[in-house]
């Protein structure tokens, strides 16, 4: 963060110094976990149920903190008091980032991909500038102050990764860290539970790009009908990537080896480059090329971005995190959360991937669906039938409608087989896999990562808990 007074603090954020020094400044970082806390920083308490940060507050200060950012005074401890600790610091990260001039903000929102393409920008980004982005998808009314605080005078590039749960959040966050660049990568049925139709989905996405100034820049995905209408609510300058031919930035002759890794010529208005991604997934072309179009405006030259591409790697974990082991075995984990698009993309990689031996997909539980909970499940079963793959593993009664939509495709030559728990999943697979067997482990955040745990401790002969 930019050095600030304490004055200065409690100016941006609307609050009253108690037993705090005006002129005592915070050169360090902003922290809500104590634990990690420098000398020089300035600690948020958000008071709770059954953890309460003002009683670490003391702890905080004696570990180095300028004074504590609070709801309620903390005796002997410099604090900087308001009324609500979340709403303050989303106001500190809007006044830190009116002070930096030189810093591009790029936001990005979609129903799915979001972190993996947010890692991917940062990654191209930072081979132009200093760059923050957060980590995983911190991208919640917490985690984007959190990221945008970490921003200082070097600083040339923010990217933020923006989540929503329902019409207007994305607004918010755009008034804590207006966007210069707004990236929209597509509309689906994630968290269609929570916002009641595919139509308020794309409402809300769309925010993003109504945040823009006229002189910003919106990257808009030409291979979604919803997405590429987004281009009628912002007056600024809009670019779009895809596959599409109406695209500015696309992917012709678009290829994937054996290992699930796509390769296509990047076309641009510049010129044409060859680009051979490291990435498993052809939804990755998708992300890639969202990435390549916010690098090519930032000003990468068309040459090092179609090097800089094909050295894209994976940061947030259990995301398409594709392993072999020693036995033979190649397992994708991509356990970190699901829904129906995403599921449908990994099943997608998974049968591109078909080698010596079977296709093995592992799907657990998608949350969030509401009414569309039983049909996007059935319809992920049927896709999996549909592209042949040989034997799926369903985890949890949650998820059964899964298995009846696999065995109702009449002409499947594949099984299907419901199971209880994630340990009976592991049971069966360390039971029937064989060398040259594909698994792909996907599901919502209802531990179906353990199964990906277990069978990547199989494979470095460590125990499992599972």
């Amino acid at each position: 963060m930019i050095p600030l007074t304490l004055a200065e603090v409690a100016a941006a954020v609307d609050g009253r110094l108690v037993a705090a020094d005006p002129d005592a400044r915070v050169t360090g970082s902003v922290e809500f976990d104590s634990r990690k806390v420098t000398p020089g920083g300035l600690f948020v308490a958000f008071p709770g149920e059954k953890v309460d940060g003002h009683d670490y507050a003391a702890g905080a200060v004696d570990a180095g903190a300028v004074a504590v950012l609070g709801t309620r005074e903390v005796p002997g401890v410099p604090m900087v008091l308001v009324g609500d600790a979340l709403d303050a610091m989303g106001r500190l990260a809007r006044a830190v980032v009116d002070r930096l001039p030189g810093l591009t903000v790029i936001g990005l929102t979609g129903s799915s991909g979001k972190t993996t393409t947010k890692d991917l920008i940062a990654q191209l980004a930072v081979r132009l500038g200093p760059t923050v982005a957060p980590p995983g998808s911190f991208n919640n009314e917490l985690g984007h102050p959190y990221t945008a605080l970490q921003a200082g005078p070097e600083t040339r590039y923010l990217v933020m990764e923006k989540g929503a749960r329902g019409v207007g959040h994305i607004r918010y966050l755009c008034d804590v860290v207006p966007p210069r660049i707004s990236v929209v990568l597509n509309v689906g049925v994630a968290h269609l539970g929570e916002f009641g139709s595919v139509e308020t989905i794309a409402l809300a996405k769309g925010e993003l790009v109504e945040a823009l100034p006229a002189d910003g820049l919106a990257v808009l995905n030409a291979d979604d009908p919803r997405v590429d209408a987004m281009a009628s609510r912002t007056e600024a300058r809009v670019v779009r990537y895809g596959e599409s031919e109406r695209a500015d930035v696309r992917a012709v002759d678009v290829t994937v080896d054996g290992r699930g890794r796509p390769s296509y010529t990047l076309v641009t208005p510049e010129g044409s480059a060859p680009v051979r991604l490291g990435l498993t997934g052809r939804h990755q072309v998708s992300n890639s090329l969202a990435a390549a179009a916010v690098a090519r405006e930032l000003g990468l030259p068309l040459a090092d971005l179609a090097v800089a591409l094909g050295e894209l790697g994976l940061v947030s974990t259990r995301r398409m995190d594709v392993f072999e082991r020693p036995d033979g075995v190649t397992v994708i984990d991509d356990s970190y959360n699901a829904n129906p698009a995403s599921t449908g993309v990994a099943l997608r990689a998974l049968a591109s991937m078909r080698g010596t031996g079977r296709t093995v997909a592992v799907l657990g539980y998608m949350a969030e669906l509401g009414d569309f909970e039983r049909e996007g499940h059935q319809q992920v079963g049927r896709l999996a039938a549909e592209l042949g793959i040989d034997r799926l593993l369903v985890v949890g009664e949650p998820a059964a409608p899964i298995h009846e939509g696999a065995t109702a495709v009449g002409n499947w030559g594949g099984e299907s087989v419901l199971l209880t728990d994630q340990a009976a999943a592991v049971e069966v697979l360390r039971s029937e896999l064989r060398p040259g067997d594909v698994v792909l482990v996907k599901g919502s955040r209802y531990r179906t990562w353990e199964v990906a745990d277990a069978l990547r401790a199989d494979a470095s002969g460590e125990d499992s808990a599972a």
